[in-house]
């Protein structure tokens, strides 16, 4: 008899245990599901102050192909692959970089084949070679557009064989 108490007991807490989890579910599933009522129209105003802020933001333009140029490093020829995206401020920006990719990656060309082997191993090296990147790039476009498009030189693959 003392055994069949212990065992009712232990029924009557499994019993309770599972309906506490019940009753925390289901008051998660109504907040869940059922206290947003009403924000769908400030959800679409926060969306459309999103856009409006974010006109100015930054836009990456991809270049089509990645550069594949040869360096010299003592008697061997190194290749070197760059894949690179350009940053820009706004939408405007964006529009016209894309309309001059051809003389962007000419500039970004001529920046980087005149790069040493040395210059393209090291972390210095490199920041140095996107910052004049951006300074050739932001010439040639003062040149056309009247104004500098490029807000930043972002190198998305780096290969040195």
């Amino acid at each position: 008899m003392a055994e069949e108490s212990g065992s009712k007991k232990k029924l009557i807490i499994i019993i309770a245990a599972a309906v506490i989890g019940l009753v925390i579910i289901g008051a998660a599933v109504f907040f869940i599901f059922f206290s947003g009522d009403g924000e769908d129209a400030s959800e679409d105003k926060t969306l459309s102050d999103y856009a409006a802020q974010n006109a100015n933001a930054a836009n990456y333009v991809p270049m089509s192909k990645p550069f594949v140029f040869n360096v010299i490093e003592g008697k061997r020829d190194r290749t070197v692959q760059i894949k690179v995206q350009l940053m820009v401020s706004n939408a405007r920006n964006e529009e016209l970089a894309r309309k001059h990719i051809p003389l962007l990656e000419s500039a970004l060309l001529r920046v980087f084949v005149a790069a040493t082997a040395k210059q393209l191993r090291s972390p210095e090296g490199k920041n140095e070679l996107r910052k004049t990147a951006l300074v050739a790039l932001n010439e040639a476009t003062i040149k056309l557009e009247g104004q500098a498009l490029v807000h930043a030189v972002l190198f998305t693959g780096f290969v040195l064989q």
